[in-house]
C-alpha cells in the first residue's frame, strides 16, 4: 500500500456535476481528492481486506442470531426493550440487508484490524461505486495510471443485482432528510440502482411519512410495502412511531436487525467469542473490569456515534483526541489501540463495503487526526498493474 501523487484532473469539477456528484464539497472545501491515490497490491486486497471481509460479515451473522435470543445482550447494546420484538421479527422472517461498510486500520501490513462496522447508515457509496470507477478508467485512458491497473470495486453492479434480489418487482420508497446535501445524493445514487434492477421508485422526506390505520407506514396517502432510510435505528426507535414497529407491514433496507450490528458494543461482543482473532482489537463495554487490561492505550467510543464525534484516544495515558459531540448517554466501550498509518501526515482509514453477505469494494477516507471525522477526504484507489 502506498499513497501516489498522480494530480488532479483540471476538469475534475465539471466531471462530477455532469456524473450527479454535486456533493463533493462543501463551503469552499473539496470533499473528494485525487491529488494522491492509495495503490494497493492485489495480495494486499485478497488477503487483507476482502478475505477477512467475508470472514469478519459471517462472524456478525452468527452473532445476531445468538443476540435476538437473549435478552442480555439486547440490553447490553442500548437497545431500548420495546424495540426487540421489531428486532427479532426481522431476523426471523429473513428480513435482507442491502449493504453496510466495515472500517480498518490498514497501512499495507496485516492483518488488518476492524475499527468498527457502519451496518446501517453509512454513506461514501456513491464516490465509491461510480466516480472512483470513473476516475480510474480517466486515469487509465490520460496514461496516468498503467495498463492492467484496477480497482476492488463492484459496488454498483452488486447493488443493482441485490436490488432485484430483494425489490422482486415492487416499488421501493426512499427517505432521508432531503436539505441534507450528502444524504440525498447517496438516496438519489441508490433510487438509480433500484431503476436500472426494474424497480419502481420514489423519494419521500423524512416528514412526509406517518402511520396508517394498519400500522404500515405511508407517505401522507398511499402504504409504503417497501423502505430504504438514510435514518440510524436508534434514531427510528426514540420516535413517536418506534413502537409501532414491532406490528408494521413495511418491511425495512436496512432491516432492524441491522441495529445489533450498527451498535459499538459488537465490537465488546465478537472480541469476547473471538478473542485470538487476527483482525479483532481487544474490546471491552467501560463498565467491564477487564477494561484494565488496555492500561493507557485505547480508543474509548460510544455505544452510537457517528463520524468520530464522543471518541477519546489515548496512547500511553496521552491524549491524542478528544472530540466533542451529542453522544454517550447509552454508555461506551474500550478499544485497544490501533492507530490508523500515517503516510506523509496524512491517516487513511480503509473502508470495506458489503453488499448483500459479500465483499464487493474499497474506498479510502484521509484526515490529519487520530480519528476519522467529517472534515476527512475522499481519496481514490487503485489496484497496482500485475
Amino acid at each position: 500500500m502506498r499513497r501516489v501523487p498522480l494530480g488532479s484532473r483540471p476538469d475534475w469539477r465539471a466531471t462530477a456535476r455532469a456524473n450527479g456528484f454535486t456533493f463533493h464539497g462543501a463551503d469552499g472545501a473539496d470533499y473528494w481528492d485525487e491529488s494522491r491515490a492509495y495503490g494497493f497490491t492485489l495480495a494486499e486486497i485478497e488477503r487483507d481486506i476482502e478475505e477477512p471481509s467475508a470472514e469478519l460479515h459471517a462472524l456478525c451473522l452468527a452473532f445476531v442470531a445468538d443476540a435476538v435470543e437473549d435478552e442480555r445482550i439486547l440490553a447490553s447494546l442500548a437497545i431500548p426493550e420495546h424495540a426487540w420484538d421489531a428486532v427479532r421479527a426481522s431476523w426471523r422472517r429473513g428480513d435482507p440487508s442491502l449493504y453496510g461498510r466495515l472500517d480498518f486500520a490498514y497501512g499495507g501490513t496485516g492483518p488488518a484490524k476492524l475499527l468498527e462496522y457502519n451496518a446501517d447508515t453509512p454513506t461514501a457509496l456513491y464516490e465509491t461505486g461510480v466516480f472512483q470507477w470513473l476516475w480510474l478508467e480517466e486515469a487509465l485512458a490520460s496514461g496516468r495510471l498503467p495498463p492492467g491497473s484496477d480497482q476492488f470495486n463492484t459496488v454498483h453492479e452488486r447493488l443493482i443485482a441485490r436490488f432485484r434480489q430483494i425489490g422482486a418487482g415492487r416499488d421501493v420508497a426512499f427517505t432521508a432528510y432531503a436539505d441534507a446535501p450528502e444524504d440525498r445524493g447517496t438516496v438519489a445514487y441508490l433510487e438509480d440502482c433500484a431503476r436500472q434492477a426494474g424497480l419502481g421508485t420514489r423519494f419521500l422526506d423524512l416528514a412526509d411519512i406517518g402511520l396508517g390505520p394498519d400500522g404500515g407506514f405511508v407517505d401522507r396517502r398511499d402504504p409504503i410495502p417497501l423502505l430504504f432510510k438514510l435514518y440510524p435505528w436508534e434514531w427510528a426507535f426514540a420516535d413517536r412511531f418506534g413502537r409501532a414497529l414491532h406490528a408494521t407491514p413495511t418491511q425495512f433496507l436496512e432491516p432492524p436487525w441491522k441495529a445489533i450490528l450498527s451498535n459499538k458494543g459488537l465490537l465488546a461482543h465478537l472480541h469476547a467469542r473471538e478473542p485470538g482473532h487476527p483482525n479483532l482489537l481487544p474490546a471491552y463495554f467501560e463498565t467491564d473490569p477487564e477494561t484494565a487490561r488496555l492500561a493507557h492505550s485505547f480508543a474509548r467510543k460510544p455505544l452510537y456515534s457517528r463520524e468520530g464525534a464522543n471518541v477519546l484516544i489515548l496512547r500511553d495515558g496521552q491524549i491524542l483526541s478528544n472530540a466533542g459531540g451529542p453522544y454517550g448517554a447509552e454508555g461506551f466501550i474500550r478499544q485497544a489501540l490501533a492507530e490508523l498509518p500515517d503516510f506523509e501526515g496524512r491517516r487513511p482509514l480503509v473502508g470495506s463495503w458489503i453488499i448483500g453477505d459479500a465483499p464487493a469494494g474499497l474506498c479510502v477516507r484521509e484526515g490529519a487526526g487520530a480519528v476519522t471525522t467529517d472534515t476527512a477526504l475522499f481519496v481514490p484507489h487503485f489496484i497496482e498493474a500485475g
